[in-house]
């Protein structure tokens, strides 16, 4: 966790701590999921399926949330999918020409084919019993799939160009297919004869839609010719063509037996609704081919100049896709700027809309009592609220142009948007219904209005920044209802040139007293709004090397922070209009700059994609949040400085909680678990209960630890160190393997290191061991120590048995002189030592009295094998006592030169590395011998 800072004043006596925010989590995410193409819905109405480039995205229509999405591997866009009946199989093809079978709640791939289409499949569908599967493709030909048995049925061929629509009749038994490609005729395929039985021609253009009546006698088509029509499926002709007056997209069939007079119905005749460019559901009776019902919009655009707006071919709400929800009774449509809505019958009252994809995010805030929606400028005219909890969304209309800023009052019901179309707009949520209005509008600019904000104390004004260099003030009337009223048409209260290049920031002081700006032009001035029908310039802040993009008042001190895209964030003083402090860590421009934790915080958001915390009087960036791939146009912080949203030019909405509580509060109770574990491992090696101990120093991390119980364990003979014993198998980890690759490293602790490994490479396959993280490296690692030990292991074995064929041949005072020097070499170790060496008499040898082995000691430099020492030792018995007082000196020296011998053969032990195995049993009987021997080996060996 990153350092914590804390701030503390004294209030009547008491000292209050105020914990900084220092963390930030992503609490909730508002992504695309919907790019374009085709949409469906599960059959039991739950779930929606949509297209969004290489993956088909599943939505749970409740909360409005992703809950599944499927990708294909070669990373290639989806052109067509398809739901079964069942809502079982779910089948996509991509531009690589395959087809692939999915287990959509695992998004699991089951199953994938090759597409015999030599080009893109452009559409598919499920017959009823989900058993058929239809493709049909740009090469004009249609490929029927048996899904169950895993072949092609049919292969349809005699349609011209892209095959875009392909429909089963509903019913089953008929074994029919329909089917309409660019020659804008509908083919009929009988699938018995695999033969194309007719084409119905009526329409000019393409075909979008088909619904079939419930006995499935009658068809409707829509096309993009602005026509529908009604076919009669057993004469195979058109019973009646109604014109639209609209491009349809698509066409649904009401159901019969249900009362719709809300929307017009007054007979029992075929009735349907058609959904198209002009962006309404409209209700047709088939008989009379009159339009008797068409669905009101939520608001209207109202023009800010008092021309009449034209009708667009290419007006963002115009429909794309009509289904309609049996079960539930509710008509789905899907708008050209992806949005998706779904209405209730039988008053087709809105009921949720969902925006698959927003394009850039432009700005954001939160909005409504206790923050619970949020208001998003998006790349077009559209205002889109969401309500966080379902990620339902209102989508507001009123600008005509793109909308580029956004502020919010005090209160949070109230909000002020500024967009191209030179225009500002007030807008109020009901507190009630939380359904969002438009109150009043303003436009006199010049130019394109890009920043707004709002008085603070109360709604009582406005301030706009435009590219046209100017800064208005706009009076907001006393009462803002539009109970059964016009919107309110606002008046600019003053007017005044603020800067030389387009103004990027307003915003009002806390006290309403005064006004910042930023502008292009790399100033940023202070103006004040005390005086009635004017602005008065009080100051300009100078420093910033690029324009400035932001600018933000203290809420509690007389400070003003600025961003711009020079990199930095500037503090000003109010007062004299110097620098007072700089904060540079973005590496491109920043964009917003707001105050956080009662002022004592910075937030800011860069064109890197970065957010970051700043501690001002530290100048520190305590945090940096990276969740957005492009610049983050979008930042605010909620009331009660625990929230904050960031919009960014990704298409991305972030909702981020302040975590700095939960993570402070996740770490002491960490720090009192870690405490408690190392007091209980401390408690189980006191008691020596090393196979708990041992996975519990594993747990915790602790290498040396878990080589002291190692040790422990292997020198227990009662507990053998293998995973097959149950009660060990439990502590194997990837850290083990690591820890071993370390020991390794040291000749002291190889032993144990390789006593692990073999029980690992014993017990576990190779594939389950390669699975760990950086397993390979770590066996890489392993194998030139390993190689090194053994040579060396190697070596000591070789000089053990030339000391133990020497020790053979040796004559031995007291041993039976029949003991030929031709026998054979006992190769079996020695099984007790004839003499054990004593390091404190080797060291104190001349403090202490010497027994027998003090003749052998004086006879160190001579031949073991020749007959004077035999002599000498057959007489040893016979010297006296006077002799043996004479001679101590002669002793005294011999001591000496033992030590010397000593030291010696210590330096040569150290030299080689045969030191470090001195407490390996294979060197036990080496350190038994008697120092003395040690120059004999020598002469032996000359």
């Amino acid at each position: 966790m990153t350092h914590t800072c804390y701030k503390h004043c004294r209030l009547a006596n008491t000292i209050i701590f105020l914990l900084l925010p220092d963390s930030y989590a992503v609490s909730s995410k508002i992504e695309p999921f919907y790019k374009g193409g085709k949409v469906q819905i599960s059959k039991d109405e739950k779930h929606i399926f949509c297209t969004c480039g290489s993956r088909v995205n599943v939505l749970e229509i409740s909360t409005g949330k992703i809950v599944h999405s499927v990708e294909h591997d070669d990373q290639e866009d989806i052109t067509s999918f398809a739901l079964s009946c069942d809502d079982e199989l779910l089948v996509t093809a991509s531009r690589a020409l395959l087809l692939k079978q999915w287990d959509w709640r695992q998004a699991q791939c089951t199953r994938s084919w090759r597409a015999i289409h030599t080009v893109p499949v452009a559409s598919m569908t499920f017959d009823s019993t989900s058993t058929l599967l239809a493709t049909g493709g740009c090469d004009g030909t249609i490929k029927i799939w048996d899904v169950v048995k895993q072949y092609c049925t049919h292969n349809l061929k005699g349609s011209s160009g892209v095959v875009h629509l392909v429909q089963f009749h509903p019913d089953i038994s008929r074994l029919q297919l329909f089917s309409s490609s660019l020659d804008c005729g509908i083919r009929l395929w009988d699938l018995r004869s695999s033969q194309c039985v007719c084409v119905l021609q009526s329409h000019y253009s393409t075909v979008t839609s088909l619904c079939f009546s419930p006995d499935g006698g009658t068809m409707v088509s829509s096309g993009r010719d602005k026509i529908c029509t009604v076919w009669d499926l057993k004469t195979q002709k058109a019973k009646r063509t109604v014109p639209v007056y609209e491009a349809v997209e698509g066409v649904v069939l009401l159901p019969e037996n249900q009362d719709f007079s809300q929307i017009g119905v007054k007979s029992k005749d075929l009735h349907f609704i058609t959904a198209g460019s002009k962006g309404v559901l409209r209700v047709w009776e088939a008989s009379t081919a009159r339009c008797v019902y068409t669905q009101t919009l939520a608001s209207t655009l109202t023009p800010v100049s008092g021309e009449e707006v034209e009708e667009r071919d290419d007006d963002p709400r115009s429909l794309t896709h009509l289904l309609h929800l049996p079960t539930s009774s509710r008509l789905a449509a899907v708008t050209a700027e992806h949005n998706i809505m779904l209405y209730q019958l039988p008053g087709l009252t809105t009921q949720q809309q969902f925006v698959g994809y927003s394009d850039e995010v432009l700005d954001v805030k939160f909005l409504g009592k206790g923050d619970s929606h949020i208001v998003v400028a998006t790349n077009s005219c559209q205002l889109k609220v969401f309500e966080l909890l379902t990620n339902s969304c209102q989508i507001l209309y009123g600008h005509t142009d793109t909308v580029l800023s956004l502020d919010v009052f005090k209160k949070g019901s109230l909000f002020a948007s500024c967009a191209k179309d030179r225009s500002v707009r007030v807008w109020q949520m009901d507190s009630n219904s939380g359904q969002v209005s438009c109150v009043a509008q303003g436009c006199s600019h010049a130019n394109a209005v890009g920043s707004i904000t709002c008085s603070r104390m109360k709604a009582s004004f406005i301030v706009s920044g435009s590219q046209d260099c100017t800064v208005k003030v706009w009076d907001l009337p006393a009462d803002l209802s539009t109970a059964g009223a016009e919107i309110h048409q606002l008046t600019a209260r003053a007017t005044e040139k603020a800067h030389d290049k387009d103004v990027n920031s307003v915003a009002v002081s806390p006290n309403d007293k005064l006004l910042a700006s930023g502008s292009q032009d790399r100033t940023a001035k202070l103006w004040s709004l005390a005086g009635e029908g004017n602005v008065g310039l009080l100051g300009v802040f100078r420093g910033h090397r690029r324009g400035v993009w932001a600018v933000c008042f203290s809420p509690v001190d007389q400070v003003l922070a600025t961003s711009s895209a020079d990199g930095t964030t500037k503090l000003w003083s109010l007062q004299d209009f110097s620098c007072l402090k700089t904060f540079e860590g973005h590496d491109a421009s920043v964009l917003k700059v707001i105050f956080v934790s009662r002022g004592t915080q910075l937030l800011t958001s860069g064109s890197d994609g970065l957010v970051k915390l700043w501690t001002i009087k530290t100048n520190e960036c305590v945090k940096t949040l990276d969740a957005h791939q492009d610049k983050v146009w979008g930042l605010h912080a909620s009331r009660k400085d625990d929230k904050m949203a960031t919009g960014s030019a990704d298409s991305n909405i972030t909702v981020w909680v302040d975590v700095t509580e939960v993570e402070l509060a996740e770490e002491q109770a960490k720090q009192e678990d870690q405490i408690l574990k190392q007091q209980e491992l401390s408690n189980l090696l006191h008691e020596k209960k090393y196979l708990k101990a041992l996975g519990l120093a594993i747990l915790l991390d602790q290498p040396h630890t878990v080589l002291t119980v190692i040790k422990g364990i292997l020198s227990y003979e009662s507990i053998p160190l293998s995973l097959s014993n149950p009660s060990l198998s439990f502590i194997f980890s990837p850290s083990l393997l690591r820890y071993c690759v370390v020991w390794n490293t040291n000749a002291r602790n190889c032993q144990d290191a390789q006593a692990v490994l073999q029980v690992l490479l014993t017990h576990l396959p190779p594939e389950e061991l390669l699975q760990y993280q950086g397993a390979r490296a770590h066996l890489e690692g392993l194998i030139p120590y390993t190689e090194r030990h053994m040579q060396r292991i190697g070596n000591l074995l070789q000089a053990s048995m030339f000391l133990n064929y020497m020790w053979q041949k040796m004559r031995v005072a007291g041993a039976p002189s029949s003991m030929g020097q031709d026998e054979e070499m006992d190769t079996t170790p020695l099984a007790k030592p004839f003499f054990m060496i004593d390091k404190e008499k080797g060291k104190d040898s001349g403090e202490e009295k010497r027994d027998t082995g003090n003749d052998s000691d004086s006879g160190q430099d001579e031949d073991p094998k020749c007959p004077a020492e035999e002599e000498e030792e057959d007489n040893d018995d016979e010297v006296s006592v006077t002799k043996k007082a004479s001679t101590t000196n002669a002793r005294l020296e011999n001591g000496e030169s033992t030590k010397t011998n000593g030291n010696r053969r210590s330096e040569n032990e150290e030299s080689s590395e045969e030191e470090d195995m001195e407490e390996d049993d294979q060197t036990k009987a080496m350190r038994r011998l008697p120092v003395s021997s040690a120059p004999q080996c020598q002469t032996l060996a000359s």
